[in-house]
């Protein structure tokens, strides 16, 4: 069992064959679904796991108990991947009582049948529950990314238990970069809210933080101003490195292999970086990362249907749903006889927040030609300038 400090302990579970998370995200590694306990006068339980892993924990929670009974269950978070387990907890534990603000306590009314009322510690942002030498002091993190989220700080091991931030797809025991999962866990489930996670970040800004405790992925314990750093970086909508994102959507492969041309061309020209995805097959959520990730993205698609290919509209529309913003894109299109690509890339682009779109826009008939490079010189010379 893991130890992240002498009282505290994690008791969660690790899901190895998950197919995807929220029904929507490729976790070719799993996740892990985690929960802490506080071993005080009053001892506490931090969160529950998601109903595949029930079992598991509530044996991982009696071992850790070693014949003691729990006080609290502090639930920071009422999605099913962290509550689904409150109410075998609520059963097996009848004296325990329930720490959640107004919204958790509506919300557990949904989720659940059952009695809980006597139960109940309703508390306030910025309250406190002492446990006995430790105490934790409640952080409500509003939309980050339920409205009823909310973080605890313990004060005497300077501990955040910080709900879904700060945390990542992939189990416990995966070795692997912690931001490149990182960031696509955060993009494609709490992108939307950068104003909110930046509201959060000052109220952590007055804590001494030592170790994070997210309810996805690894303790943090160490270099907590990487991670931090990071957080303030994808919250603020600005690049996080310098380079350029070829997003294609290619029918029959001639849009596709413009679209690699054109990456070499602004190789040649000397970007620092240029990733190329092709949406139409690609892992959806990974574009999405590619495209907060990096300043500069370049759209190909093929005109379809009077408009665009839907994979590339479907692409657009996730950047939309998830306040992409703040970037510098250039659109090529392809069409036989009517090209529409543009037009309708461009329309929706329009629609989110500071897009700046170049002048420049690259019309291919069927394939790429050589009278075709001069507007792609043309174009590669104003995304990188």
């Amino acid at each position: 069992m893991i130890k992240v400090t002498d009282t505290i302990k994690y008791i969660g579970a690790n899901d190895y064959d998950l197919d995807l998370f929220e029904s929507q995200y490729i976790v070719p590694n799993g996740v892990s679904y985690n929960s802490y306990l506080i071993l005080d006068e009053k001892i506490t339980v931090m969160d529950t796991v998601d109903k595949r892993k029930s079992d598991e924990w509530l044996k991982n929670l009696e071992e850790a108990l070693g014949g003691k009974r729990p006080e609290y269950l502090v639930i920071s978070h009422m999605e099913p991947d962290h509550s689904a387990t409150i109410g075998a907890f609520a059963e097996k534990y009848p004296e325990a009582k329930l720490v959640g603000n107004v919204k958790t306590f509506n919300m557990l009314g949904q989720f659940f049948d059952m009695d809980i009322e006597d139960r109940k510690v309703v508390v306030k942002d910025g309250e406190t529950l002492s446990l006995g030498s430790h105490t934790l002091h409640f952080v409500f993190a509003p939309m980050v990314h339920w409205p009823e989220v909310m973080l605890s700080y313990e004060d005497s091991e300077k501990v955040l238990f910080s709900a879904d931030a700060f945390g990542k797809f992939g189990t416990l025991d995966t070795d692997e970069d912690w931001a490149c999962e990182a960031r696509r866990y955060y993009f494609n489930i709490v992108g939307k809210y950068g104003v909110q996670v930046q509201n959060v970040l000052k109220k952590a800004a007055a804590l001494d933080i030592q170790t994070i405790c997210p309810l996805h992925g690894p303790i943090l314990s160490e270099d907590l101003g990487y991670y931090i750093g990071l957080y303030d970086t994808w919250s603020k909508y600005e690049p996080e490195a310098e380079g350029v994102f070829v997003a294609h959507a290619s029918i029959h492969g001639n849009t596709k292999a413009a679209a690699e041309e054109f990456a070499e061309l602004l190789r040649a020209k000397g970007a620092k970086k240029v990733a190329v995805a092709d949406v139409t097959r690609d892992d959806i959520a990974e574009c999405i990362e590619d495209a907060f990730k990096y300043g500069r993205i370049i759209f190909a698609a093929s005109s379809y249907d009077a408009g665009v290919f839907a994979p590339m509209h479907d692409f657009l529309s996730h950047l939309a749903m998830k306040g992409w913003q703040n970037r510098k894109v250039g659109l090529i299109e392809n069409g036989t006889w009517g090209p529409t690509a543009a037009k309708t890339m461009k329309a929706m682009l329009e629609g989110m927040k500071n897009i700046t779109i170049c002048d420049t826009v690259v019309t291919i008939k069927s394939r790429l030609k050589d009278t075709d490079k001069p507007k792609l010189e043309a174009l590669a010379d104003e995304i990188l300038a």
